[in-house]
């Protein structure tokens, strides 16, 4: 009997039971918790989610206690790690020559090949070309290919939670592709989350369709994912340069090699900051909540018709006190929108490393940081914590960290830039016909357009 799984049915919802690792599975296949296995799939599309995803792995697999393959107990505690110590990582892009990289990592035995998935040609920074493909592609085309891939993915662990998107919004692969295979997964998997990195590009523009393919992406995103961490370029550069140590340099795309880099090195620590385990929510099994995402997604998106999420960190290598540390992080966070309107926060997430004493939790810093992000006054509990005694991203052991993630008001102010130019084209009827090629009519952008207008309004009038 020790070694028999139960069957509980409470509804209409089967729950198995291992009584073995305490883990417990619903008969869709949604895992609700095991000690040690891995249950979380990183989906990387594109030329921009497979750079921040390899600066993503190199991060983590260069962090004390998360990359070692001697110590089983520290990769145990590592939810993007399988058993057989292979990443846990699908890469997608529509070109071979972005995809040098995780060659690299098939050479030395950390990925499976059959996890890289390159098509013949690119994708003209077009989101219909990206989402409808070549009408050619058949059932060995590159969507078919990565599903494949996920699948495959998701049959490595003893039980499967979801899904994490990492692309950007103004490609042609990142935006259409990524957005597509969101909708896919979601209806193979409908209980396992997807939780999606969605990088917006520059405001003086990458690209002329920059504008269509950030709208489309983010109103097929905002029906397929449960929570979308939304990171501007102009933004993610500015706080990088900001960081102590940080090269100086240009602010701007002028310097696109160095640029880039600085903008994937921030949101991989913004990532490996809120993704790595946590000791303050580790259960006697040894698992620590914070490695599913889905936690984050739980606590920060309370009500799921408004799921867009800021993220900032601020860090130091000396015993700053927190204090000093939750200003920092404020600092990155508008305020004011551009009619003048004050922003506010209906969830914010603070996540503490290098919490040796009860020094977090004695400080002021959960106040600053409930004033500075104007918490709805219709939440109770508008703002959590974690805490880890160690910051697994410096040894030395003054080191503190500090990552906040809010659901966040103005993401309406990006919404409607979006918005903005998007209309502007429509009615001038720029580009139209690029997309119409590939499938996309008219109504499709009036449909996109009404969609971030129900969730610009939703933020606007939720946060009062």
């Amino acid at each position: 009997m020790a070694n028999a799984d139960v069957q509980i049915q409470t509804g209409e919802t089967v729950v198995v039971v291992c009584l073995v690792s305490g883990s417990y599975t619903t008969k869709s296949g949604l895992c609700c918790g095991s000690p040690s296995i891995m249950s979380t799939v990183l989906l990387q599309v594109g030329q921009c989610g497979n750079q921040l995803g390899l600066e993503w792995w190199r991060l983590l697999m260069q962090t004390p206690g998360q990359g070692s393959e001697n110590d089983r107990c520290e990769r145990s505690r590592n939810p993007f790690s399988a058993r057989d110590g292979k990443l846990g990582a699908v890469f997608v892009d529509s070109e071979p020559k972005v995809l040098r990289g995780a060659r690299h990592l098939v050479r030395s035995k950390k990925l499976h090949e059959s996890n890289i998935i390159a098509g013949k040609g690119g994708r003209g920074s077009n989101w219909a070309y990206g989402y409808h493909g070549q009408r050619d592609e058949g059932e060995h085309g590159i969507l078919q290919q990565t599903m494949e891939a996920v699948r495959r993915e998701v049959e490595r662990r003893d039980c499967y939670c979801g899904t994490i998107l990492l692309h950007s919004l103004s490609g042609g692969t990142g935006s259409g592709l990524g957005a597509r295979l969101c909708e896919e997964i979601r209806e193979e998997f409908p209980v396992g989350h997807i939780l999606s990195v969605s990088v917006a590009p520059y405001q003086s523009g990458e690209s002329p369709l920059q504008h269509y393919n950030t709208l489309l992406s983010l109103s097929s995103l905002h029906r397929s994912v449960d929570g979308l961490l939304l990171f501007c370029n102009d933004q993610a550069l500015a706080l990088a340069k900001a960081q102590p140590g940080a090269p100086k340099g240009p602010s701007a795309p002028s310097c696109p090699g160095s640029s880039f880099s600085a903008i994937n090195a921030h949101i991989a620590s913004c990532l490996a900051g809120l993704l790595l385990p946590v000791y303050s929510i580790t259960t006697a099994s040894g698992l620590s909540l914070g490695m599913e995402p889905w936690e984050l997604v739980r606590s920060v998106c309370p009500l799921p018709a408004a799921k867009l999420l800021h993220t900032s960190q601020a860090c130091s290598r000396e015993r700053t006190h927190w204090n000093s540390l939750a200003s920092s992080s404020l600092q990155a966070l508008p305020h004011l929108s551009p009619e003048g309107k004050l922003h506010s926060s209906r969830a914010v997430l603070a996540v503490a490393r290098g919490v040796q004493d009860d020094s977090f939790l004695m400080s002021t810093a959960l106040q600053r940081l409930r004033r500075g992000h104007r918490c709805v006054p219709w939440n109770p509990f508008p703002i959590d914590h974690w805490t880890d005694p160690r910051d697994h991203f410096d040894c030395s052991p003054s080191s503190r960290r500090l990552t906040v993630c809010s659901n966040h008001s103005s993401a309406s102010d990006l919404l409607g830039r979006v918005m903005q130019r998007a209309g502007e084209m429509i009615q001038a009827r720029a580009y139209l016909h690029w997309y119409q090629r590939h499938g996309l009519e008219t109504q499709d952008f009036q449909q996109a357009l009404d969609a971030l207008n129900t969730v610009m309004q939703e933020y606007n009038t939720q946060m009062d």
